[in-house]
């Protein structure tokens, strides 16, 4: 193979690569909260963090499965910056401890809210993918206080072949 050919295919194979960062991976630590916007464009949701900094979020929520946190200092610098709808960060949440607006302000707004009266519960729910193959979704139960009271996840309906058509 000439070098030229062979030069082509390994600048094909990291053009290729690159595409497959996330945009969580975009940004490191310690750079300025105006990188983060550059990079992924303003933010959807700001919220104020107890020492002074903020959390810009970027969700894909209705129909999406991520959202792309950036944790900022109270000097403009990128603390972290992570994708947060997954199992890992859902099970932070504690039963009893966490409000609504932990909820909110861990996750960004949930693409669906529901009431069950019969057991005064408000629910939130956020899609997510389980090991980036399995299409569910993760709900928060609040009671009237706004306190949690439980989580469950379940396999999100959109994606069920069995059940198109149905609703």
């Amino acid at each position: 193979m000439n070098s030229q050919i062979r030069c082509a295919l390994i600048c094909a194979l990291i053009s290729g690569l690159m595409g497959c960062v996330q945009p969580h991976q975009q940004v490191e630590a310690g750079a300025d909260q105006s990188t983060a916007i550059a990079r992924l464009g303003p933010p959807k949701e700001t919220y104020k963090l107890p020492d002074g900094g903020q959390r810009l979020m970027w969700p894909t929520q209705p129909m999406g499965t991520t959202t792309t946190v950036a944790d900022i200092d109270a000097s403009g610098k990128v603390v972290s910056m992570r994708q947060v709808l997954q199992e890992s960060e859902f099970y932070r949440a504690e039963v009893g401890k966490w409000t609504r607006d932990d909820v909110l302000i861990n996750f960004g707004r949930p693409f669906e809210t529901a009431r069950f009266q019969r057991m005064q519960r408000d629910v939130w729910s956020y899609r997510y993918l389980e090991n980036n193959i399995n299409h569910m979704i993760f709900h928060f139960y609040f009671d009237d206080a706004g306190i949690l009271r439980q989580t469950q996840k379940a396999p999100d309906p959109m994606y069920d072949n069995t059940r198109r058509g149905r609703f």
